[in-house]
């Protein structure tokens, strides 16, 4: 049972609960559109690509365990492990011995998300651990201070996001604002209770102080030294002001402190978007001008919204890689992208790769058969924006930009069918309604509310979905 957490001005009273965050977030309610105009641009450009990859890879693809989360002390968490808590840590910090992925092809990784139809990626350059993905100068504890550090691509993050450029996507780095590694976050001097900073900061702003100039120069870093980033990704909600904490972040179940994490999110912004104008900020739950777009984990939400967001999903059961993981089907992963885009968002899809520094060959093999699909019917995913009426059953609608074609999209769950019935959008009398994996124009015919279409004959009996164009709808 919950214990009730009371917030009274600026000040939230401590609360307990055995409520387990296992990364599934309620959705936002609120969202403030951007002002800058090259920032408008941007997202609009976003908004266009639809599907993309976010790769969460780091200490824990070692021993193949959940992401950063098994040294948190919180009640939800269980540990494959009988050590206490604190040899565990010691433990799992002494990964970055072993961590030598020798292996490491980002030209893979990026043929395989541009084979699935992919258009954008947001890698993982630190998580919650603190252990960097890049080579960072505010801290030790990198990929390239290890066993990996005389390698040729020892500065991973470099040569992700080139290999990705090379494919045409749009850059996005995913950070982490709370560091569990740094002594200015997680204080050595105390028991890290849980995944807050362990310390008063009102007793302590020095170290607080240090830990918003290691954020600011380790965001810096990736923003002056990476080429050109598309999006800044940030991950860990709970680190933000006090005044910003609202029934979503109490939703999580966790205890909020009396004092405020801020890091300073305007300084950030400020010199991000000097170093990369008009570069989106995913300050992820914060309402306000640094949520650019929306993040709903595991999640797709209830009913269509207007203003910009993503579903972030994992393909197999965990972000990172984990043996014997179970991934979800290509035509499972088909129907979410439609839905999602039908809502009027993006579906990013999670990847991780194993600790040699490759992609699991059962999920390349589903990411080809999702791409094999999209590339004869991205013409309805990729470019479009939402419809009034946008769900009917199985059938899905999108619209081009200028609103002057509409798809609709049924999800098949058996066989191909002789026909797909759906209601409303009904084509304008005398349209062509075309089958677009072929070109073919299709007999139709309107009863009332209800259109009916028939298939060709010889068509594949085994598709995941189908799409439909037709000008316009009464």
């Amino acid at each position: 049972m919950k214990k009730s957490i009371i917030i009274i001005g600026l000040v939230a009273l401590f609360g307990t609960s055995k409520a387990q965050d296992n990364g599934v977030h309620q959705q936002s309610t609120v969202y403030e559109w951007p002002k800058d105009p090259l920032v408008s641009q941007k997202l609009d450009k976003w908004q266009d690509q639809k599907f993309g990859m976010i790769i969460h890879w780091g200490l824990y693809a070692v021993p193949g365990i959940i992401e950063s989360w098994s040294i948190c002390s919180e009640d939800w968490i269980s540990r494959d492990s009988t050590s206490n808590y604190e040899d565990y840590k010691k433990w799992y910090w002494g990964l970055s011995k072993d961590f030598n992925p020798v292996k490491f092809n980002p030209e893979q990784w990026a043929k395989a998300g541009k084979d699935a139809g992919m258009r954008y990626l947001v890698f993982t350059t630190k998580h919650h651990d603190g252990f960097n993905m890049f080579d960072t100068k505010e801290s030790d504890f990198k990929i390239s201070a290890g066993p990996f550090k005389d390698n040729p691509k020892a500065d991973v993050a470099k040569y992700v996001f080139d290999a990705f450029r090379k494919q045409g996507f749009m850059i996005g780095a995913y950070f982490s604002k709370p560091d569990w590694h740094s002594e200015y976050y997680w204080w050595p001097k105390y028991a890290t209770a849980d995944r807050n900073n362990n310390y008063d900061i009102r007793k302590n702003p020095w170290r607080w102080s240090m830990f918003k100039k290691q954020t600011f120069n380790q965001i810096s870093e990736l923003m002056h030294n990476y080429g050109s980033v598309d999006i800044l990704w940030l991950d860990g909600g709970w680190v933000r002001p006090l005044e910003t904490v609202n029934e979503e972040v109490l939703a999580w179940g966790m205890k909020i402190p009396e004092w405020s994490q801020d890091i300073d999110m305007p300084a950030i912004a400020t010199m991000a978007r000097k170093a990369q104008p008009g570069l989106l900020m995913v300050d992820r739950t914060v309402h306000g001008p640094y949520e650019n777009y929306q993040t709903p984990e595991q999640s797709v939400p209830k009913t269509q919204l207007a203003n910009p967001w993503e579903s972030c999903m994992t393909l197999g059961g965990a972000w990172g890689f984990v043996p014997n993981d179970q991934y979800k089907s290509a035509t499972q992963v088909i129907h979410t992208l439609i839905e999602v885009v039908a809502k009027g968002g993006s579906l990013l899809l999670g990847i991780g790769p194993k600790a040699d520094g490759t992609i699991p060959q059962d999920a390349i093999s589903r990411l080809e058969n999702i791409g094999k699909w999209l590339n004869i019917n991205g013409k309805a995913i990729y470019d479009t924006r939402i419809t009034k009426e946008y769900h009917d059953g199985d059938t899905w609608f999108t619209q081009s930009k200028d609103g002057k074609t509409k798809y609709a999209l049924t999800c098949l769950k058996d066989k191909t069918p002789e026909y797909v019935v759906w209601n409303g959008n009904i084509p304008a009398k005398g349209t062509a309604v075309q089958l677009i994996q072929t070109g073919q124009k299709l007999k139709w015919e309107n009863k009332g509310t209800t259109v009916k279409v028939w298939l060709p004959k010889n068509i594949q009996k085994d598709l995941p979905a189908l799409a439909f164009s037709f000008k316009g709808a009464l």
